[in-house]
């Protein structure tokens, strides 16, 4: 790994603040103290309470994929006209998520989802490496290493599927593929019901429990000397001379360097300081189902834009993309369509016991590029809007920005996701 343009001075922080503790501020935070810097980390909530707590933990690089591509505009008009589609892409609301909505849908191009794609593969290729560093140096919990299974009621299902992982290999990333007969798929996966009749397996893959890895990773930076505030929402991040000063209501935490990683709230902090590119919520449901059996790999049923993923005698199930304010509250009738849909595809498991009903925001940017990297303010950074991909992209994310905000230098790695890029296909610019 490279480094290349300045990002800054050259003398390391002593002290950062992480603004996050998220999957993304906790591994920026637990890098640095790696790399010798003391940190504190500031939630509006608790550790995990974002998009890192109730989502479907796949560690999937295979997956790791830009959102806007030219199929997201055909389940976008189907989403307008069917209400219990998995996407919800509301004709109402305000203008700026009009405006985010707009510029999503005019990156869904060939060219703009294979140049973002060529761009992500370098955070792929590295990102099950640092989820090892991370367990070595005393983080504890692991991920779990799977294969993963999609289902498909027939084979033109997997069209797009198939054509997404073609564009991931044509980037240069190195995949496992194998396709299976129906019989071979629900033989793998004994939930599976006989409406699946064939199947893409992916290997090499990982998956975890996502807030039991938070709060151990939580607890690492702890046990390392960091401090973690809970219930400290940050008002307001300024350069105060030669500190830089993230306010809330009730204190001030003055540090060297501040990193913004709070998730689908990031635009408001990090606007001010020259991020053009919007953070918005794209909203995701969860819940879990006891099983007769452990679920023997992850499951994806691409068609649906549901995910499955083993969690001890139970099942997370996890789909939605709902775009609408990241603290609205949970709608009922998204779960019930979940289930309504899931139905017909597995068994041996038990409805009624259903429980663990949870939505999250996940952090989106019209590109489907996150922003990663210094701002226009000196010591002020940003960590974001990695869309579905934070559970797998975000390890990597903290440790590369890590080295940037210590030497100066951003890797190259980190280039195409600088936060002061503009956006090109911006109509209302």
């Amino acid at each position: 790994m490279s480094d290349a343009a300045s990002s800054g001075p050259r003398t390391p922080p002593k002290h950062v603040v992480v603004i996050g503790a998220g999957i993304v501020g906790l591994s920026c935070a637990w890098s640095l103290q790696d790399l010798g810097v003391s940190v504190q980390v500031v939630d509006r909530r608790h550790e995990g309470a974002g998009a890192s707590a109730g989502n479907a933990g796949y560690i999937s690089p295979a997956y790791s994929v830009p959102l806007p591509e030219p199929r997201l505009l055909r389940y976008g008009l189907h989403a307008v006209l069917d209400p219990r589609s998995p996407l919800s892409l509301p004709l109402r609301g305000d203008s700026e998520r009009a405006k985010f909505l707009t510029s999503l849908l005019a990156h869904c191009t060939r060219s703009s989802w294979h140049q973002a794609m060529a761009s992500y593969r370098p955070l792929n290729e590295a990102a099950l490496a640092v989820y090892d560093a991370q367990h070595a140096g005393g983080v504890a919990a692991a991920s779990l290493k799977a294969d993963v299974v999609s289902g498909f009621r027939e084979s033109s299902e997997a069209t797009g599927l198939l054509e997404e992982l073609n564009g991931v290999v044509g980037a240069g990333q190195r995949l496992d593929i194998d396709l299976l007969t129906g019989e071979q798929v629900r033989a793998l996966e004994p939930h599976l019901s006989t409406d699946i009749k064939f199947g893409v397996i992916v290997r090499g893959q990982r998956y975890l429990t996502p807030l039991p890895y938070v709060e151990a990773l939580a607890s690492s930076v702890r046990e390392r000397g960091g401090e973690i505030v809970d219930d400290a929402e940050i008002e307001s991040v300024e350069r105060d001379g030669s500190v830089v000063v993230a306010r809330s209501k009730e204190r001030e935490f003055r540090a060297d360097a501040v990193v913004i990683a709070s998730g689908a709230w990031l635009s408001r902090l990090a606007s001010p300081h020259g991020v053009a590119v919007p953070v918005y919520a794209g909203r995701g449901y969860s819940f879990t189902l006891p099983a007769d059996v452990p679920l023997a790999y992850p499951v994806h049923f691409p068609a649906t834009r549901l995910a499955l993923t083993p969690a001890g005698d139970r099942i997370r199930v996890v789909g939605v993309m709902e775009f609408t304010d990241p603290d609205a509250p949970l709608a009922k009738g998204r779960i019930k369509s979940m289930v309504r849909t899931l139905k017909p595809l597995i068994n041996g498991v038990d409805w009624d016991g259903r429980s663990d009903d949870w939505v999250g925001p996940r952090p989106l940017t019209p590109d489907g590029m996150p922003v990663i990297g210094h701002s226009a303010t000196s010591g002020v950074y940003v960590a974001g809007g990695h869309g579905m991909w934070g559970m797998t992209l975000g390890p990597v994310t903290g440790s590369l920005l890590a080295r940037e905000i210590t030497t100066g230098h951003t890797p190259a790695e980190l280039q195409p996701f600088s936060p002061l890029r503009r956006l090109t296909s911006m109509p209302w610019r």
